[in-house]
């Protein structure tokens, strides 16, 4: 995945918005308000994920590219470098987990909104929302 496709992706999510806190070197990606990822389009290409922390130790075992979240919380963040050696759908499925857990820590309210953005039809063709919706929903 290059940069553009990267922030192609962190971007399709629904209630997404880009930021440029720490100046223009690296870019947040909030939903509503709260960051979910956070990327440095330099070389090498890195992107900051939330993760599980189980699951988060279990990808750094299994990916090189992987390692503890760079100035963040080890136990909930992983620093992915962007090398192409860890295969699109394993990355997508990465960037949806992220967003996902960012999602979740949300109030109801909150997660209704995502939700309400989500049906509007922005994303609404793609499998993994109806699994969001599904979530949230309970």
């Amino acid at each position: 995945m290059d940069p553009n496709g990267l922030r192609d992706t962190l971007l399709n999510f629904a209630a997404v918005t880009e930021e440029e806190p720490f100046g223009p070197d690296v870019v947040v990606y909030k939903v509503l308000g709260k960051m979910f990822a956070l990327s440095a389009y330099e070389s090498p290409l890195t992107v900051n994920l939330k993760c599980e922390p189980e699951h988060a130790l279990e990808l750094r075992n299994q990916y090189e590219t992987v390692n503890p979240g760079f100035h963040m919380n080890k136990k909930h963040w992983n620093t992915v470098t962007v090398d192409g050696s860890i295969p699109n759908d394993v990355l997508l499925g990465m960037i949806k987990h992220s967003y996902h857990q960012v999602v979740k820590g949300m109030t109801k309210k909150d997660q209704a909104k995502v939700k309400a953005q989500t049906t509007t039809g922005q994303d609404s063709q793609k499998d993994w929302h109806e699994e969001f919706l599904r979530d949230i929903s309970r």
